[in-house]
C-alpha cells in the first residue's frame, strides 16, 4: 500500500467534509471554523458579501460545500 503525501490524514473533521459536504453548518462558530477565520469575519461576510450564508430566523446558517466554493472562487 502506498500513502499520499499529498493529502493531510483523515481526520474526524476531514472525514465528515469528504462524506457529507451538503451537512448544513447553524451558528458563527461552526461557520468560523470550517471555513478557518473568526466569527467577526463570517459576521461581515454575511453582511458586506455574496457569500453564501443566511440568517433564517435569527441563526446563521451555510452548507459546508456552498462555504467551501465559495472560498475556493475568491
Amino acid at each position: 500500500m502506498t500513502q499520499n503525501f499529498d493529502q493531510p490524514p483523515l481526520d474526524r473533521w476531514r472525514a465528515d467534509e469528504v462524506l457529507d459536504p451538503d451537512r448544513a453548518l447553524w451558528g458563527l462558530p461552526e461557520i468560523a471554523r470550517v471555513a478557518g477565520v473568526s466569527v467577526d469575519t463570517v459576521r461581515r461576510w454575511h453582511r458586506k458579501t455574496d457569500a453564501p450564508i443566511s440568517k433564517p430566523g435569527g441563526r446563521y446558517y451555510s452548507t459546508r460545500i456552498a462555504l467551501k466554493n465559495w472560498l475556493c472562487a475568491r
